[in-house]
C-alpha cells in the first residue's frame, strides 16, 4: 500500500493528505527508529503477520521517516515479557496480548479478552467507542504505556485435549496451558492452569508436561502440529469470544511523537486490525477441515460443563471487583455495553446468521 493510498485508507484523507503532501512529511518530520518486540513466532503470519504489517504501514505513510524494527517472541525478550520491556523503556513499542499480564493485576485481561465476555464484534465496539479504550489506558497509565488497538482473532477454540471431557469432573487435576486470567477459572474447578509461550506449547504436550492448550484456532493451531499429540479438539473458547491484541507503547515516547505520527501509529494498528480478522476468516475454515482430515476429533463442551465454567467465572469477576477498583470500573462498563449489545444481536444478526448457517449445511 502506497502512502497516498494509506492516508485515504485511514481517514487522513483527502484534507489530511492535502495538509500533509509528501515534500512538508519529508522535511518537517524527524526520522525515528522504534523496536517492537512481539510474544508470537515468525511461523504464525496472522499474530506475528499482522505486527509486522503495522511496521510496514507506518514506514509507507512516513516516507520511511519513521521506521519500527519488529521482533519475534524470544529474539530480544520473552514472548511473556513484553510489556515489561514497553514500560521500563528497553523497547519504544511491543505487540502482545494485555491478558497475559494478569499476574501484575487481574484488571490486564480486558485489554483482551474476559471469560465469558463479548463477541469480536462487540467487544472492539466497546473499545473504540463504548469507553473501553479511555478507561483502559487510564489503567495502563499506571504501567507507563498506552494501548493501540492492533488485532483481533474472533471467537478462539477451546483447545486439544488428551482425553475427551465429559462432565466437570474430568477438569480436576487437569494440567492445561491457557493464558491469563481465565485460568483462574479453571482453577476453580480443580484444573491446574499453566502460562506457557506459544512456541513452547508443542514440547510440553508432546512430554506430556501438561494434558491440554489452548492456542487460537485452526489456522494457527495447524501450524503448531498440536494435533499431533493431543487429538481432541474442543469448542467454544469460552475464554475469548473476540480477543482484542494491543500495541503496548511506551507513554514518554508516544508523548514525544508529533501528532501526524501518533496518528499514523494509530491508523496502521486499526488496519492491520481490520487485516487480521478478515485473515482469520478466511483461513479457518479450511484448516479445521484439513485437522480433521489429520485426526483431529471435533467436540462441543458439554452443556454441563459450559455452565459450570460459566458460574465459576462470574463468581471469580465478583470476588475480584469486591477487592480492587480498577477490576470493577473497567467490568462495570463492560457489562453494560455488552448486554445493550446482545439485546440488539437479538433482533437482527442471531436469526440471520443461524438460518444461513443452516442453509449452508444443506
Amino acid at each position: 500500500m502506497k502512502r497516498r493510498d494509506f492516508l485515504k485508507a485511514t481517514g487522513l484523507g483527502a484534507a489530511g493528505a492535502a495538509t500533509l503532501a509528501a515534500p512538508a512529511i519529508a522535511q518537517g518530520m524527524p526520522e525515528l527508529k522504534w523496536r517492537m518486540p512481539t510474544s508470537w513466532p515468525k511461523s504464525l503470519d496472522t499474530l506475528y503477520g499482522g505486527a509486522e504489517l503495522m511496521c510496514k504501514l507506518v514506514a509507507e505513510a512516513t516516507d520511511n521517516k519513521f521506521q519500527i524494527q519488529i521482533f519475534a517472541a524470544g529474539e530480544i525478550v520473552p514472548g511473556l515479557q513484553v510489556l515489561d520491556a514497553v514500560q521500563n523503556g528497553t523497547c519504544e513499542i511491543g505487540h502482545t496480548a494485555s491478558y497475559y499480564y494478569f499476574g501484575k493485576d487481574p484488571t490486564f485481561t480486558f485489554g483482551s479478552a474476559v471469560p465469558f465476555g463479548p463477541n469480536q464484534r462487540l467487544n472492539q465496539a466497546w473499545y473504540m467507542l463504548g469507553g473501553g479504550k479511555e478507561l483502559l489506558n487510564e489503567f495502563y497509565k499506571k504501567y507507563n504505556v498506552t494501548s493501540l488497538l492492533a488485532g483481533n482473532t474472533g471467537c478462539q477454540m477451546g483447545g486439544w485435549f488428551r482425553k475427551e471431557i465429559k462432565t466437570v469432573d474430568d477438569l480436576k487435576g487437569l494440567k492445561m496451558r491457557i493464558g491469563g486470567f481465565s485460568g483462574r477459572v479453571l482453577q476453580k474447578l480443580g484444573a491446574v492452569p499453566q502460562q506457557i509461550a506459544g512456541g513452547d506449547i508443542y514440547p510440553a504436550l508432546e512430554k506430556g508436561t501438561i494434558d491440554a492448550a489452548e492456542w487460537v484456532g485452526p489456522y494457527d493451531d495447524e501450524k503448531l502440529g498440536f494435533y499431533k499429540v493431543a487429538a481432541n479438539y474442543y469448542y467454544p473458547g469460552w475464554w475469548e469470544g473476540g480477543p482484542m491484541l494491543m500495541a503496548f507503547v511506551n507513554l514518554d515516547k508516544w508523548n514525544s511523537l508529533p501528532k501526524y505520527y501518533q496518528s499514523v501509529l494509530e491508523q496502521a494498528g486499526h488496519h492491520a486490525n481490520s487485516w487480521m480478522m478478515a485473515k482469520y476468516d478466511q483461513a479457518n475454515p479450511l484448516a479445521l477441515r484439513k485437522l480433521i482430515a489429520g485426526g483431529a476429533k471435533l467436540h462441543a463442551f458439554p452443556a454441563p460443563v459450559m455452565e459450570a465454567c460459566y458460574k465459576s467465572a462470574k463468581e471469580l469477576h465478583t470476588e475480584v471487583s469486591a477487592s480492587n477498583a480498577d477490576f470493577k470500573k473497567v467490568n462495570d462498563s463492560l457489562n453494560a455495553f455488552t448486554s445493550q449489545g446482545y439485546q440488539w444481536f437479538q433482533v437482527a444478526e442471531l436469526g440471520y446468521d443461524y438460518f444461513m448457517a443452516r442453509r449452508s449445511q444443506g
